[in-house]
């Protein structure tokens, strides 16, 4: 196992302190007084922020109903039908939220635009790779929602039906999710840099009635058309009822298709259906790694509550605010920034290369959407502090009160570059949760301090805690992630899941009844949380996550290739390396030509963010022997564990395969 980090003899000090009126000021500072109040949490303690954040935070997870209630209740959640109980049952998986109850998440997405005095303020701002931002107000956006609910109702979709888009980070988007929404439908999407295969492994599973689409992107200065993609959807999905065509790039509308224009024409008053609480809201997609991905569904109620929370108190957004997230569709940071909605924040949609025309672009649209809170990548970040990249010379970043990351782990050099090269009196948020949840366990507090390295603390209602193999909890000591009581996001189930078996399996195998992440973990007496990467073998590129299963059914198609082993290791420099590893099939060579052949094939099938840094030649893959390739302990080889403390031999079909890795490790390393 990982060992923890070697403690300071001498308490380090923080990089960063919220100053006395930031503290006094944030939402979570007035919602904590007013639990106290009205709810019963423990008091403020007076001149102690960080012991204040430590009380409320034990308060919020021994008494979550109560506190579940304080966030209902301070985000004025409107309930349609009143709930019986905030609980019904805690056991998980399983746990009933808010029994009886009825709401719907895009009235609440919308309910800015009822405030006449807001109305023709932005809702979204939509930015392509010109930089220029584009407006469309609150009335806007509820008209088209209005407009594109009414069209699916007489498309004949209904509470229940899944709607399906294929489209990138554009206000269209947006507004379909919100439509869907409204009706009750089940939201899901992919972005279209992935290939026809990797969207069929999703929604095959979930057997959409509509589809919106775009014929192409524009990506890097480039068009990049997508007609022959959707024609592939298109025959694959039987259970399509219509197809909605978005023209990105100016082209015609295929046969048969609607045209997005005509069907978001009317001026028309959106009309949300009453839902139960745990209706679903979307699916989300695992990574597939041991098979097809894992079509995840999460609630209206449990994300409304669960990102109001987040939004509000963790990163302090509400009206005035804008909020900027570099992310894709095909990912759920793209579904966290829509909820920016739900605080009255004009939410900031960049559809573009992170990195276009040069890497300074995600700075540069800050700058020019006078962007509030920036959340980027860390390796963003990184790949500015070694291009040398000034943003706070450059720029004026003056309206930045905060810089999020997430994806993977924040480097302490990547703190140091945001602090001297983005502004010193920076609120610098790193931030880790998943696609499980489509939240936060740890992260953002804004009255806490910023140390090196470390996340701020466990969020809100999030009973995080580290715990060792045998089950018991370690402070400042590395453990697995674990979450010990419910949150409302956790998904209601999988879809295609009948027994549930998949879903408990994928996180409650380990330790029964107990949510187990598959993240190393450092809680530190302090409070602080330092996450030293993934456990298990998961790829993590730019914060999209792709199963090695995906890799390896694309490149084994060619005939050169036996087998095949990827993995994605995280570098101290807070770099990420993927390499494959290629078996070759007898008489086959790894020339150029094939290299570009294994490239183009990951590419044009699944994603270009998932083509290998390097393709390396081995003379076979190890399995397990019950005949599984042997991927997370490969992978700690490469990060530089002894074979002895990598795996047990015993459970190796050829033990002596591991020694080509563990060398490779050794001659990277030196």
């Amino acid at each position: 196992m990982t060992t923890a980090p070697q403690q300071s003899a001498d308490r380090p000090e923080p990089l960063w302190r919220p100053g006395e009126d930031r503290i006094a000021r944030a939402q979570v500072t007035l919602f904590h007084a007013w639990a106290a109040r009205e709810h019963g949490a423990p008091a403020p303690v007076p001149g102690d922020p960080v012991a204040s954040y430590a009380a409320l935070h034990r308060w919020s997870v021994d008494e979550l109903e109560r506190f579940w209630q304080a966030v209902a209740e301070w985000c004025d959640v409107r309930f349609s039908t009143p709930y019986e109980r905030v609980l019904a049952d805690r056991g998980m998986p399983g746990a009933v939220w808010f029994p009886g109850a009825t709401l719907n998440y895009a009235e609440h997405a919308l309910r800015t635009a009822e405030d006449p005095a807001r109305a023709d303020e932005p809702a979204l701002l939509h930015v392509d790779e010109t930089h220029e931002p584009q407006a469309v107000t609150w009335a806007e956006l509820r008209r088209q929602v209005g407009s594109l609910a009414a069209a699916l109702r007489r498309l004949g979709v209904r509470p229940g039906d899944r709607v399906s888009g294929y489209l990138p980070n554009v206000p269209h988007a947006v507004v379909a999710l919100l439509a869907t929404a409204a009706v009750g439908g089940v939201w899901t999407s992919c972005a279209p840099d992935f290939g026809a295969r990797s969207v069929l492994d999703r929604f095959q599973q979930v057997e959409p009635v509509v589809l919106f689409t775009v014929d192409g992107y524009h990506y890097g200065g480039k068009r990049h058309e997508r007609t022959d993609v959707v024609a592939e959807l298109r025959a694959e999905l039987p259970t399509l009822r219509a197809v909605v065509h978005i023209p990105l790039l100016g082209t015609a509308a295929p046969e048969g298709a609607l045209e997005w224009d005509e069907i978001t024409a009317a001026d028309t008053e959106p009309v949300f259906e009453r839902l139960p609480f745990d209706h679903p809201l979307w699916v989300l997609y695992s990574s597939g790694t041991t098979g097809l991905p894992k079509a995840i569904v999460q609630s209206q109620g449990g994300i409304l509550l669960e990102h109001l929370k987040q939004l509000a108190l963790h990163c302090d957004l509400g009206p005035g605010d804008r909020f900027f997230w570099y992310t894709s569709t095909g990912w759920m940071m793209w579904n966290f920034l829509v909820s920016g909605l739900l605080t009255g924040t004009t939410v900031v949609l960049y559809d573009g290369s992170p990195g276009h025309p040069d890497t300074a672009a995600q700075w540069r649209i800050a700058e020019r959407t006078g962007t509030t809170l920036f959340g980027t990548s860390a390796a963003y970040v990184m790949a500015c502090r070694k291009a040398g990249i000034r943003p706070g010379h450059d720029f004026d970043l003056s309206r930045v009160a905060c810089v999020a990351t997430t994806g993977s782990p924040l480097p302490p050099d990547g703190f140091r570059w945001i602090h001297d090269e983005v502004s010193p009196d920076m609120w610098i948020a790193s931030v880790s949760g998943g696609t499980d949840v489509c939240s936060c366990f740890a992260g953002a507090v804004p009255t806490l301090p910023v140390y090196v390295g470390e996340l701020q603390a466990p969020c809100l209602g999030t009973d995080l805690q580290a715990w060792d193999p045998k089950g018991g909890p370690v402070v400042d000591e590395v453990g697995e992630l674990v979450v010990t009581a419910p949150l409302p996001s956790m998904p209601v189930r999988f879809w295609n899941d009948p027994d549930g078996s998949r879903y408990r399996d994928s996180y409650f195998e380990m330790f029964p009844g107990v949510w187990r992440h598959g993240d190393w973990i450092t809680l530190t007496s302090r409070g602080t949380v330092v996450i030293h990467g993934r456990s298990d073998s998961t790829l993590n590129r730019q914060g999209v996550r792709m199963g090695s299963a995906d890799i390896y059914e694309a490149v084994e198609r060619l005939p050169e290739i036996r087998e095949s082993l990827v993995i994605g290791v995280e570098l101290p420099d807070g770099g990420y390396w993927m390499p494959l590893f290629v078996h070759l099939a007898p008489g086959a060579q790894l020339d150029d030509a094939l290299l570009d052949r294994i490239k183009r094939t990951i590419r044009e099938q699944l994603s270009p963010r998932h083509v290998p840094d390097e393709v390396i030649q081995v003379p076979a893959v190890p399995h397990t022997l019950t005949g599984k390739r042997i991927e997370v302990p490969v992978k700690r080889l490469l990060q530089g564990t002894p074979l002895e403390k990598a795996i047990n031999p015993g459970s190796v079909d050829n033990v002596g395969l591991l020694d080509f890795y563990e060398q490779l490790a050794r001659e990277r390393r030196g």
